[in-house]
């Protein structure tokens, strides 16, 4: 797998697994299982770890919008939510982390004419 930042990529995976593990937080929270939301998850990690050119800004664009519709309810049934406002806290922290800083950003420079080489050991 070609990466132009070991480092950005570690951090970038580190942030696909937290989006699993929130997914399958929230499946056992919420008491049932949601397919659907455990493959955007997983696909999420996926195009975390390829470094593709961009999908650090859409995948910070979703964690962000997720963040800032849940936000207020979380905040006013504090009582019962308080993991959920943790959840939309390190949201919101990853998406800086995945636009801001410099070796994340520098592992999302793969070309998206350049996908074939990306998987290849060459």
């Amino acid at each position: 797998m070609k990466t132009n930042s070991p480092q950005g990529r570690n951090i970038a995976t580190a942030i696909g697994i937290y989006l699993i593990i929130k997914s399958v937080l929230n499946m056992a929270i919420g008491g049932g299982l949601n397919i659907s939301s455990l493959l955007i998850a997983v696909g999420g990690a996926v195009v975390l770890f390829s470094g593709m050119q961009f999908v650090n800004f859409v995948v910070a664009g979703i964690l962000l919008i997720v963040a800032v519709v849940h936000l207020p309810s979380n905040i006013s049934n504090l009582g019962n939510n308080w993991i959920y406002l943790i959840e939309g806290i390190i949201d919101i922290v990853c998406a800086v982390f995945l636009v801001t800083k410099d070796d994340i950003k520098e592992h999302f420079t793969n070309k998206w004419t350049e996908l074939s080489d990306i998987f290849s050991n060459k």
